[in-house]
């Protein structure tokens, strides 16, 4: 899967062959057809390796909280968002590699698109689950869910393109607050 991502970078991803794929990864072509019948089951496997990273660091900053609606958001957004040992800059680089792919090419749109909705989705219902236990309006739920991940992919940007100009570790802190702050705006619904 990395011999993907560096053929993608030199190549794009219509430029990158099967061929190419294993002599970057180091390998022989005949192994990779062995697993992969062609390049797209490559990019698709890549995806899900991403997208089960950041669902690991999820479910690893979950273990050591209460479980109550807020700390599961926190939790989403520092599993995202959050440096440390498992933070792995270059999983981000190539998500925002295949985020720039997908709009150039109909196959990989189609890919991160499923990824993003499932995020995206995951990101709603986190956001509900807050608006809910503190009893306000989930009228703007999909809003707000939105506004999280894009402020994530957005993060993702810049720190892949232009991380000396970011303050370290600014990102998972600063989207808490200002999702905190959209959040506590919400109105209480009456009976709650």
């Amino acid at each position: 899967m990395g011999g993907l991502l560096e053929v993608m970078a030199e190549r794009g991803y219509e430029g990158a062959t099967i061929v190419a794929i294993a002599k970057a990864a180091g390998l022989r072509s005949g192994l990779v057809h062995y697993h992969f019948e062609t390049k797209r089951a490559i990019l698709v496997a890549l995806v899900e390796r991403l997208v089960e990273t950041v669902d690991q660091r999820f479910k690893s900053r979950l273990q050591g909280v209460d479980g109550t609606p807020r700390e599961r958001l926190d939790a989403w957004i520092d599993a995202h968002l959050a440096l440390g040992p498992d933070a792995d800059p270059d999983a981000v680089a190539a998500w925002i590699f295949i985020g720039g792919e997908a709009i150039r090419q109909a196959d990989v749109r189609q890919i991160y698109q499923r990824a993003m909705t499932s995020r995206i989705s995951g990101a709603q219902q986190l956001v509900r689950d807050v608006l809910m236990s503190e009893g306000r309006s989930t009228q703007k739920m999909a809003e707000l869910a939105a506004l999280l991940v894009a402020a994530v992919e957005g993060a993702y940007q810049l720190g892949a393109t232009v991380p000396d100009e970011l303050p370290s570790g600014f990102a998972a802190p600063y989207v808490q607050r200002v999702l905190r702050g959209l959040i506590d705006s919400e109105p209480r619904v009456k009976g709650g």
